[in-house]
């Protein structure tokens, strides 16, 4: 008996795009996606976007990354048993922070943006700046299109 992989989404024109569907616990007692919830999505598309690249976030070698900044603008709400698609976009870097562009989506509907500010750190939670293998390997997905699983 074989176990399904979970969907890691895709890369298209250098935005990841996963599908999410949403739950009875990412809901408050409306059926309303809770606003804090959207954070999650979003941290779900950018560990995804990791993955996809071939870098995910707990692999010894490439670090690790905080949040140190995050803001956010919700449009219209999400609710129980809707499909959504969430979309990361790598923007750059400026010193050591990752700029990262989000959205999520309900067919055409944008529901919520935000703009990540992410710092590059060590294994003891030391700020680096990214490797320039790194910031190449980050560079040469902004226009690439890579299917996951």
């Amino acid at each position: 008996m074989s176990i399904d992989t979970p969907s890691i989404g895709r890369i298209e024109n250098g935005e990841h795009l996963l599908a999410v569907r949403v739950y009875y616990e990412d809901t408050d007692f409306t059926g309303v996606v809770y606003h804090a919830n959207y954070l999650r999505f979003f941290e779900r598309g950018r560990s995804e976007m990791l993955r996809v690249m071939g870098t995910p976030p707990d692999r010894e070698d490439h670090g690790a990354f905080a949040v140190t900044r995050l803001t956010i603008d919700y449009r219209a709400a999400a609710r129980i048993h809707d499909a959504l698609l969430l979309s990361t976009r790598f923007e750059g870097t400026k010193g050591p922070r990752l700029i990262f562009r989000q959205s999520i989506s309900r067919d055409a509907t944008v529901l919520c943006e935000a703009e990540v500010i992410a710092v590059a750190i060590h294994g003891d939670g030391r700020v680096r700046k990214p490797s320039a293998t790194e910031l190449a390997h980050w560079e040469a997905y902004k226009t690439h299109s890579l299917n996951g699983r």
